[in-house]
Protein backbone atom coordinates (compact mmCIF):
# COMPACT_ATOMS: atom_id res chain seq x y z
CA UNK A 1 0.00 0.00 0.00
CA UNK A 2 2.72 2.32 0.98
CA UNK A 3 4.61 1.83 -2.11
CA UNK A 4 1.50 2.55 -4.36
CA UNK A 5 0.72 5.57 -2.45
CA UNK A 6 4.55 6.82 -3.54
CA UNK A 7 4.46 5.85 -6.32
CA UNK A 8 0.73 7.81 -6.88
CA UNK A 9 2.68 10.85 -5.34
CA UNK A 10 5.46 10.94 -7.60
CA UNK A 11 3.12 10.15 -10.69
CA UNK A 12 0.98 13.33 -9.78
CA UNK A 13 4.36 15.43 -8.85
CA UNK A 14 5.00 14.44 -12.19
CA UNK A 15 1.93 15.44 -14.02
CA UNK A 16 1.71 19.06 -12.22
CA UNK A 17 5.26 19.36 -13.73
CA UNK A 18 4.77 18.27 -17.20
CA UNK A 19 1.46 20.53 -17.52
CA UNK A 20 3.37 23.62 -15.97
CA UNK A 21 6.88 22.59 -18.22
CA UNK A 22 3.95 23.25 -21.22
CA UNK A 23 3.02 26.25 -20.21
CA UNK A 24 -0.77 26.30 -20.62
CA UNK A 25 -4.05 24.01 -20.04
CA UNK A 26 -4.37 20.11 -20.56
CA UNK A 27 -5.14 18.49 -23.97
CA UNK A 28 -6.87 15.29 -24.27
CA UNK A 29 -5.34 12.92 -26.59
CA UNK A 30 -8.64 10.73 -27.96
CA UNK A 31 -10.18 14.04 -28.99
CA UNK A 32 -10.42 15.80 -31.97
CA UNK A 33 -9.91 19.71 -32.25
CA UNK A 34 -10.93 23.01 -33.62
CA UNK A 35 -9.14 26.04 -34.17
CA UNK A 36 -11.96 27.85 -32.11
CA UNK A 37 -11.21 26.34 -29.38
CA UNK A 38 -14.30 23.46 -29.32
CA UNK A 39 -13.40 19.51 -28.51
CA UNK A 40 -15.11 16.41 -29.94
CA UNK A 41 -15.71 13.11 -29.00
CA UNK A 42 -16.74 10.43 -30.97
CA UNK A 43 -18.69 7.43 -30.10
CA UNK A 44 -20.12 5.81 -33.12
CA UNK A 45 -22.16 7.96 -35.21
CA UNK A 46 -22.31 10.99 -32.32
CA UNK A 47 -19.98 13.81 -31.52
CA UNK A 48 -20.25 15.10 -27.90
CA UNK A 49 -18.82 18.97 -28.27
CA UNK A 50 -17.75 21.14 -25.62
CA UNK A 51 -14.89 23.85 -25.34
CA UNK A 52 -11.41 23.09 -24.27
CA UNK A 53 -9.60 23.59 -21.26
CA UNK A 54 -7.45 26.27 -22.91
CA UNK A 55 -10.72 27.98 -23.78
CA UNK A 56 -12.17 28.14 -20.48
CA UNK A 57 -9.00 29.37 -19.00
CA UNK A 58 -8.95 32.06 -21.41
CA UNK A 59 -12.36 33.42 -20.75
CA UNK A 60 -12.39 32.96 -16.50
CA UNK A 61 -15.33 31.95 -14.63
CA UNK A 62 -18.46 31.25 -16.87
CA UNK A 63 -21.68 32.44 -15.26
CA UNK A 64 -23.95 31.36 -18.44
CA UNK A 65 -24.15 28.63 -21.01
CA UNK A 66 -26.47 29.48 -24.25
CA UNK A 67 -27.24 25.79 -25.14
CA UNK A 68 -28.52 24.80 -28.91
CA UNK A 69 -32.06 23.64 -29.10
CA UNK A 70 -32.42 19.58 -29.00
CA UNK A 71 -33.39 18.97 -32.95
CA UNK A 72 -31.68 22.02 -34.25
CA UNK A 73 -29.07 21.70 -37.54
CA UNK A 74 -25.69 23.03 -36.56
CA UNK A 75 -22.72 23.08 -39.31
CA UNK A 76 -19.54 22.53 -39.20
CA UNK A 77 -17.46 26.14 -38.29
CA UNK A 78 -20.99 28.24 -37.72
CA UNK A 79 -22.04 29.15 -33.85
CA UNK A 80 -24.83 27.41 -32.22
CA UNK A 81 -24.26 28.76 -28.76
CA UNK A 82 -22.34 31.29 -26.40
CA UNK A 83 -20.29 30.92 -22.84
CA UNK A 84 -20.58 33.88 -21.10
CA UNK A 85 -18.47 34.53 -18.24
CA UNK A 86 -17.17 37.38 -16.33
CA UNK A 87 -14.73 38.67 -18.58
CA UNK A 88 -16.49 38.49 -21.81
CA UNK A 89 -19.19 36.40 -23.90
CA UNK A 90 -17.79 34.30 -26.80
CA UNK A 91 -19.39 32.31 -29.27
CA UNK A 92 -19.26 28.87 -29.81
CA UNK A 93 -18.96 26.79 -33.01
CA UNK A 94 -19.66 23.18 -33.93
CA UNK A 95 -16.61 21.64 -35.16
CA UNK A 96 -19.03 18.86 -36.71
CA UNK A 97 -22.15 19.03 -39.28
CA UNK A 98 -25.61 17.49 -37.91
CA UNK A 99 -28.82 17.47 -35.70
CA UNK A 100 -28.32 17.77 -32.44
CA UNK A 101 -29.74 14.91 -30.02
CA UNK A 102 -28.89 16.55 -26.46
CA UNK A 103 -27.77 18.98 -24.38
CA UNK A 104 -26.05 19.04 -21.10
CA UNK A 105 -28.84 20.70 -19.12
CA UNK A 106 -26.99 20.52 -16.34
CA UNK A 107 -25.35 24.02 -17.62
CA UNK A 108 -28.16 25.80 -16.87
CA UNK A 109 -27.94 25.18 -13.05
CA UNK A 110 -24.27 24.88 -12.86
CA UNK A 111 -22.29 26.75 -15.88
CA UNK A 112 -19.22 26.38 -13.53
CA UNK A 113 -18.77 22.78 -15.03
CA UNK A 114 -17.21 23.80 -18.26
CA UNK A 115 -14.35 25.81 -16.10
CA UNK A 116 -14.03 22.76 -13.45
CA UNK A 117 -14.43 19.99 -15.90
CA UNK A 118 -14.60 21.03 -19.24
CA UNK A 119 -13.81 17.23 -20.96
CA UNK A 120 -16.41 15.15 -18.76
CA UNK A 121 -19.06 17.25 -17.08
CA UNK A 122 -19.12 20.57 -18.88
CA UNK A 123 -19.66 19.24 -22.11
CA UNK A 124 -21.95 21.15 -23.88
CA UNK A 125 -24.75 19.15 -26.90
CA UNK A 126 -24.50 16.02 -28.76
CA UNK A 127 -24.73 15.65 -32.72
CA UNK A 128 -25.56 13.45 -35.07
CA UNK A 129 -22.43 13.31 -37.48
CA UNK A 130 -23.77 14.29 -41.02
CA UNK A 131 -20.54 13.73 -42.65
CA UNK A 132 -17.48 11.73 -40.98
CA UNK A 133 -15.02 13.18 -43.25
CA UNK A 134 -15.37 16.53 -41.50
CA UNK A 135 -13.76 15.28 -38.47
CA UNK A 136 -10.38 14.99 -40.52
CA UNK A 137 -10.37 18.36 -41.23
CA UNK A 138 -9.83 19.24 -37.15
CA UNK A 139 -6.40 18.97 -35.39
CA UNK A 140 -5.33 15.66 -33.12
CA UNK A 141 -4.45 16.91 -29.50
CA UNK A 142 -0.36 17.20 -30.73
CA UNK A 143 -1.44 19.66 -33.31
CA UNK A 144 -3.79 21.75 -31.37
CA UNK A 145 -1.36 21.79 -28.18
CA UNK A 146 1.14 23.38 -30.77
CA UNK A 147 -1.58 25.45 -32.12
CA UNK A 148 -2.51 27.03 -28.33
CA UNK A 149 1.35 27.75 -27.53
CA UNK A 150 2.01 29.70 -31.21
CA UNK A 151 -1.60 31.70 -30.78
CA UNK A 152 -0.83 32.33 -27.22
CA UNK A 153 3.04 33.41 -27.98
CA UNK A 154 1.36 36.10 -30.27
CA UNK A 155 -0.70 37.45 -27.33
Amino acid sequence: MASRLLWASRAASYLRISVSHRGFASVIKDLKYAESHEWVKVDGNTATVGITDHAQDHLGDVVYVELPEVGATVNQGSGFGAVESVKATSDVYSPVSGNVVEVNEELSNSPGLVNSSPYEKGWIMKVEIKDASELETLKNSDDYAKFCEEEDAKH
